[in-house]
């Protein structure tokens, strides 16, 4: 009875357990809760990735209605995989959270804390496993305003303000996509997006239709942080709490790329998307963009969120890149990207929840001589960003070979050295902090400094040694990868 329902525990569960987070006042009793929850829905996850991976897509209908009148839960290879990335980085991101919230958080504020973190990663499994369109924009606004909740708690008076630009950007970005997906059954009648698939076949030539892709896809373009509508997540980054920002850089817009994969090969398809609507090229230009500007601006960054919240600017881009080829190895690489980057940046915010811990502040200058006084959360730092990097045995060297594979493959053989330049600009900006660390001495009380507490320190070295074995042993990365890639093209096998 319980296996038949394992669709709707994955929402259902995190989403009563909130409230009751809440209840519990008291924010170790919410951190026990919240841990357990994270716990079953990654299980849950698991068990859904095996079992599409074994048998085939899981249709689960909400109530007994049979879609498209009822809702309907939809899993295949590519949102298993996205649920088990949403739901593992919140199992380990919140391992870390006990320690590191009661740092950085007031006691009475915990609790709520808590509750807003289990809403946000309801709204985001609920994006991922919805087969619904207008669900996702209800998922999408859970997740959403529980994201100005955790960003709006960070101790920096300018979390207010963050919170406030990351509310008038995310709602103009829903505001496009439910615009959009009202235009989409204006013409068909339909909200399930299977359903939708089906319909929108013979109208390629409405202009409704049309727009209706336009808004889509400006709206998650918003939501994903896509250049030049990334303006909203360097502050959301650099001003919430550590654990909020962890949690945020290595699963929110990870969704919203799914979102974007989602509408754009099963709901428009594939040909209507990059040959009615000139999508290919459009999102090219950007993605390039984005790897340039968002390293460049990164490499004069002081404070080292808002370093790596444009680094993700980059590596957001190469995940555009791959959806913009269109072709397996294309998406194999934009997919493999959603787990790598993913698996690099929630170590690297833990590392960054662990200086703060101990240093009080994450600018460049708190790196001072942490070498020496911090060690096993420099090295944490390093091995994160020679992942960043694409260094070989790494998870982000797996992405760009794949990345530069697709590019040639298409012969453009120019993306591929654009590729491998980005990635030149990330050296410079990754060395930065190694200088910092390595090379320069700390100053005053920094000099002693200790090592971080074991409750930050394996959480982060879980996702950063994640980084080196899915970088040597790239099986089931890839093969699932390439599953979801074949799936979302309409290929077999």
């Amino acid at each position: 009875m319980i296996a038949s329902n394992l669709p709707a525990l994955q929402v259902v569960i995190p989403l009563l357990s909130a409230p009751l987070a809440l209840m519990l006042r008291r924010g170790t009793h919410s951190w026990v809760l919240a841990q357990l929850v994270c716990i079953a829905a990654l299980a849950i996850s698991i068990n859904l990735l095996q079992t599409v991976l074994a048998t085939g897509p899981i249709s689960y209908e909400m109530g007994g209605w049979a879609p498209p009148w009822g809702i309907e839960y939809y899993v295949d290879a590519v949102n298993a995989f996205v649920l088990l990335i949403v739901s593992g980085i919140g199992t380990i991101v919140m391992l870390a959270a006990r320690t590191s919230v009661a740092k950085e958080i007031a006691g009475d504020k915990q609790s709520l804390f808590y509750t807003a973190y289990l809403l946000c990663l309801t709204g985001l499994l609920g994006i991922t496993i919805t087969g619904d369109a207008f669900n996702i924009f209800v998922f999408l606004e859970i997740s959403s305003l529980s994201t100005y909740i955790l960003i709006s708690l960070g101790r920096d008076r300018r979390a207010l303000t963050a919170a406030f630009q990351y509310l008038i950007m995310g709602t103009i970005g829903a505001t496009f996509i439910l615009i959009g997906v009202g235009m989409l059954y204006m013409s068909t009648g339909t909200l399930n997006i299977l359903d939708l698939a089906e319909r929108l076949q013979p109208l390629s030539d409405s202009r409704t239709v049309q727009a209706g892709f336009a808004f889509v896809a400006v709206g998650v373009s918003l939501k994903l942080a896509l250049f030049p509508l990334h303006l909203w997540l360097p502050n959301a980054y650099a001003y919430a709490p550590s654990i909020a920002s962890a949690f945020l850089a290595a699963t929110a817009t990870k969704v919203a790329v799914y979102v974007m994969l989602r509408f754009f090969f099963t709901v428009f398809g594939v040909d209507f998307s990059f040959e009615v609507m000139p999508l290919g090229i459009i999102l090219a230009i950007l993605a390039i963009l984005a790897i340039f500007v968002g390293s460049a601006v990164a490499i004069f960054q002081d404070n080292v969120k808002r370093l790596l919240a444009y680094s993700s600017v980059a590596q957001i881009g190469y995940m555009i890149l791959g959806i913009s080829f269109a072709t397996v190895t294309g998406l194999t690489a934009a997919i493999l990207h959603l787990f790598n980057h993913a698996l690099m940046k929630g170590g690297l915010f833990l590392a960054l929840a662990a200086v703060f811990y101990r240093t009080g502040g994450v600018s460049v200058a708190h790196f001072r001589g942490l070498g020496k006084t911090m060690p096993w959360t420099m090295f944490a730092v390093v091995i994160g960003g020679l992942s960043l990097i694409g260094v070989p045995l790494t998870v982000g060297f797996v992405s760009k070979w794949y990345l530069v594979l697709g590019a040639l493959e298409l012969g453009y053989w120019w993306i591929a050295l654009l590729v491998l330049a980005g990635s030149l600009l990330a050296v410079i900006y990754v060395w930065k902090l190694v200088e910092a660390a390595y090379f320069q001495t700390a100053e005053g009380d920094a000099a002693s400094v200790r090592e971080a507490p074991l409750s930050l320190l394996v959480p982060a070295w879980i996702l950063i040694g994640a980084n080196i074995y899915f970088g040597i042993d790239t099986s089931l990365t890839t093969g699932v990868a390439r599953t979801a890639a074949a799936s979302l093209l309409g290929i077999g096998g």
